[in-house]
């Protein structure tokens, strides 16, 4: 661990973190736990472990401590399903009935209700890249918007439930019709779920196993997994979640999580549990334009396509999005293959760069890459939504408040 001062940063501003945290969020149980890592110029600058992994059962949090990153799982299956792109397997133009033949004529959602839907014909087919921008026509069930997230909800389809695995999760996702035309907007929806069913079509190779031999295991990610193993489950952390009427109460109890089995559905968009250590090093993969301690997973031009907007006519997120529910909420974001970006930095109205670009999870969890600045944050908590606080706006306040050197 580096001194603060030798990458630029300020020792008393990042002290700043924890005593904000701590005295709006842990010492008035707004959060159960809260545990950042701060990464600049190939240093960790700051690291801070604050709060109870347990609260009912009184276990202080860890640096080693296990989390939910719900949708943080979310870019490393893009980074996977990229990795058979430069296989030269697949490429993002290619309809995605190329590989799931059944879904050659999913209809749109015209009108009707689950068992009796009216469709029409989808102006484009769906292809791979929609699936990685959200922009495939799919939803999420607890949206609770419209009768097509009505019918996941009735059918278990949230990537993680679902009978027969990933090929039935995908078998029955294709017997609901879609909420648009693929291309036409942006949802937050169980898309990546299927980019993991994919990774598995493609590759020959079990999810799980894919991700284990081609991103964990070369990243050195010891932690990172579907489930937590028994001799682990001393260091899995409690979720909470905060009641309309602003209680927080326990929402997964870790000796009890279905965390704690192997599940049936490997989520690629929700499933991964993780310690803040081995995220970070995914983040720093990533920073490194696609290798870590001589373990290269992606080409830098690869990770600077992902990086870029894709959405169609390369409008904002808030202009293209029909969602309900997003991780990103700020003006000025564009969104790539598996993050949002910052493509107009002054609409942010936030401290950071042109180019940066991240995710977060429904527990809260959040991390961010600068390239500009040379900069990873990774946060761990677990209280579910991701949207009750503004913790993260605070915290890229905190963070970049104590810069002494910017390149940007």
């Amino acid at each position: 661990m580096s001194t603060p001062e030798a990458v630029g940063l300020s020792s008393d501003r990042l002290k700043r973190i924890e005593s904000f945290i701590k005295g709006k969020y842990i010492d008035t149980g707004k959060l159960p736990c809260a545990l950042t890592q701060v990464w600049r110029r190939g240093q960790l600058a700051y690291a801070s472990v604050l709060g109870s992994a347990d609260v009912e059962r009184n276990k202080p949090l860890k640096a080693d401590s296990l989390f939910r990153i719900y949708s943080m799982t979310k870019p490393v299956t893009s980074v996977a399903f990229m990795m058979l792109v430069e296989d030269g397997l697949v490429a993002l133009d290619d309809p995605v009935h190329r590989f799931i033949p059944a879904w050659r004529d999913l209809g749109v959602f015209a009108a009707g209700v689950a068992g009796a839907f009216q469709t029409k014909r989808a102006a484009e087919p769906m292809r791979m890249i929609d699936l990685l921008r959200h922009t495939s026509g799919l939803t999420y069930g607890f949206q609770q918007r419209t009768n097509v997230d009505a019918a996941y909800r009735k059918l278990k389809l949230d990537g993680v439930d679902s009978e027969g695995g990933l090929q039935g999760f995908v078998e029955t996702l294709g017997t609901v019709p879609l909420e648009f035309s693929p291309g036409e907007a942006w949802n937050y929806s169980v898309s990546t779920d299927v980019l993991g069913y994919l990774v598995e079509t493609i590759s020959g190779v079990p999810f799980d196993v894919y991700l284990k031999n081609k991103i964990f295991d070369p990243l050195k990610m010891v932690d990172t997994g579907f489930f937590v193993p028994e001799g682990q489950r001393e260091r899995f952390t409690a979720c909470y979640a905060l009641t309309p009427s602003g209680k927080v109460v326990l929402q997964d109890d870790p000796e009890k999580s279905h965390f704690l089995k192997d599940p049936s559905v490997k989520s690629g968009g929700g499933g991964l549990v993780s310690t803040a250590d081995d995220y970070m090093r995914f983040c720093r993969m990533l920073l490194n334009g696609g290798e870590l301690d001589g373990a290269r997973l992606l080409s830098p031009k690869t990770i600077k396509l992902m990086t870029m907007n894709h959405l169609p006519g390369g409008k904002e997120l808030v202009q293209l999005s029909r969602s309900l529910f997003s991780e990103a909420v700020f003006e000025g974001l564009g969104f790539g293959l598996g993050f949002a970006m910052t493509i107009d930095q002054a609409r942010t109205k936030n401290l950071g760069s042109l180019g940066e670009y991240f995710w977060g999870g429904m527990a809260s969890t959040a991390f961010w890459i600068d390239p500009v600045e040379d900069l990873a944050v990774v946060f761990m908590t677990q209280l579910m939504p991701s949207t009750s606080y503004p913790i993260r706006r605070e915290l890229r306040t905190l963070v970049y408040s104590s810069f002494t050197e910017a390149a940007g």
